[in-house]
């Protein structure tokens, strides 16, 4: 059908770029994210703008973090922007000239890692994104499952604690806070806090305080063996291998593709959520297993996915 352009928002920029039918990226241009939800639409048309310069461009596809209904034309609601209700497809249409869809983030990256990424070859696959917090997505029978009002997959927000820890969403207990790169940071907080002399190369690489851990400092401590760095990836891992048990007794994929940033770790995180997703998972020992694998395009899944999806001319139930 052509080439279509893919819109990443994030909390710094917003990327365009303008993506082939094979999943190839030609060009890309980035703004800054504007701090209003008009800004936004404004920033949006012009990264659209500067990526189609030079190409024929077909559709629009735009991942936004939030609830968007299954038309894929408005987001009910967004977390990190002031967005109820928002029209964006409309908005951003009336800008560019372009057919726009609107998909939920992590739909987008999900369906970009199974048409051209580590799901190809797979029909049933199950996505998630273990970054600042915790999304994902759903494909089943080669086709993304949104649900009947679009916003399935909200894997993040469900309770994994009863009267657990408080979430943004206003819940408490959600998986999110108990595997995340929020999470990570707060069980190295508290472990180095409880055995500091534990931590030494973690606390060496910050301020010397617990409070001065980051996530990068968490990362390149477990390299080097520190035991309280390496505790803190196993127990995220205890909680993530927990989680895809329960989604192998709702789903049966075929396989589990595990992005966001923290999946750049490799098998430093990898390896023991295989471990606790086989240890949680109901008949384990006498039933098939599917594979843990690795997100393959990094933090371009999410455009090429909302690329890819801006070729489909109805929602992809």
């Amino acid at each position: 059908m052509g080439l279509t352009i893919g819109v990443d928002i994030g909390g710094t920029k917003i990327a365009a770029g303008v993506v082939d039918e094979e999943g190839n990226i030609l060009s890309t241009f980035k703004v800054p994210t504007p701090g209003t939800p008009e800004g936004i639409v404004d920033a949006i048309a012009s990264a659209v703008e500067g990526a189609r310069a030079g190409h024929e461009i077909v559709g629009v596809g735009i991942g936004a973090a939030g609830y968007v209904n299954r038309q894929r034309s408005e987001v009910y609601f967004a977390p990190n922007i002031d967005w109820r209700n928002e029209p964006l497809k409309d908005k951003v249409e009336a800008r560019v000239g372009l057919p726009v869809v609107v998909e939920n983030d992590a739909n987008a990256a999900a369906w970009g890692e199974y048409k051209f990424g580590a799901g190809k070859g797979h029909r049933n696959v199950i996505c998630i994104t273990l970054g600042t917090g915790l999304g994902g997505g759903i494909i089943i029978g080669n086709k993304l499952r949104r649900g009947h009002f679009g916003v399935a997959a909200e894997f993040g927000h469900i309770r994994m604690v009863p009267d657990g820890l408080l979430c943004g969403c206003g819940s408490q207990g959600c998986w999110e806070q108990y595997a995340s790169g929020r999470a990570l940071v707060r069980y190295a907080k508290q472990r180095a806090n409880a055995t500091p002399e534990r931590a030494e190369v973690l606390l060496a690489l910050g301020d010397g305080s617990p409070e001065g851990i980051e996530g990068k400092h968490i990362s390149v401590a477990a390299r080097q063996g520190d035991p309280v760095a390496v505790d803190s990836y196993r127990e995220l891992a205890r909680w993530a291998g927990a989680g895809l048990a329960d989604l192998a007794s709702l789903f049966d994929p075929s396989a589990f593709i595990v992005g966001g940033g923290l999946s750049d770790e490799g098998e430093l995180v990898l390896d023991p959520i295989r471990k606790s997703y086989k240890r949680w998972l109901v008949g384990g020992n006498w039933r098939p297993v599917a594979d843990v694998i690795a997100a393959q395009l990094g933090n371009k899944a999410g455009m090429v996915g909302a690329a890819d999806l801006a070729r489909e001319p109805d929602p992809i139930m």
